[in-house]
Formats: C-alpha cells, structure tokens, sequence
C-alpha cells in the first residue's frame, strides 16, 4: 500500500478513497483515507482548498477532506490507480489546510 493510491473499499460508503497516509507506517493494519465523491457543480458551494476537485482518468471527483478517516487494509483491497504525480501538491495543501489553517 503506498500513499496516494486509490481504492474501492468494500463496506464503505464512499466508492473510492484515496490513501493519506505515509508510507513509513505500512506496516500497520490500517490507513487513513479520505473519500472521493464525483463532483457536481450543481450541488452546492465547497471550499476549494479544503476539498479540491481531482481529475483522476478523465473523471471529476470532490476529495472530501473533511470525511477523512481510518479504514482496516482488510477493506481496501487493490489499488485502481496511483494520483501522487498528478495531485500530490493538492491533497497534501488540503491537508495542511485542514489541520493547520493555512
């Protein structure tokens, strides 16, 4: 399991999560993830530094940094894709916009 790789968890409700944690702590037998939501422009105001919309093979998804969580890796299964080159910078700003404001 490597940080920023996405998932489709079995038993959660998001479709698609995208791992958050470091790669130093692999070991553990859980990670944190956040959800990924399509986007829809038409469903209401979000803040884009704290949740950005990521474009992951061609398709919108609302990183829903404010749902993050813990999830055992029993549930992740397969990761479907890897999203560190192409949005490294924006979840990571999410992050630190989240926990420390800025």
């Amino acid at each position: 399991m490597a940080r920023f790789d996405v998932y489709r968890p079995t038993g959660l409700p998001a479709q698609l999560v995208v791992d958050v944690q470091t790669d130093v702590l692999s070991e553990l037998e859980s990670r944190i993830v956040v959800p990924l939501r399509p986007f829809e422009p038409t469903a209401g105001e979000h803040v884009d530094r704290l949740m950005p919309v990521l474009d992951i093979d061609g398709q919108a998804f609302l990183l829903v940094t404010t749902d993050l969580g813990m999830v055992p890796t029993s549930i992740l299964g397969q990761a479907t894709t890897n999203v560190e080159a192409q949005h490294r910078d924006t979840i990571t700003a999410a992050m630190d916009f989240l926990f420390q404001g800025f």
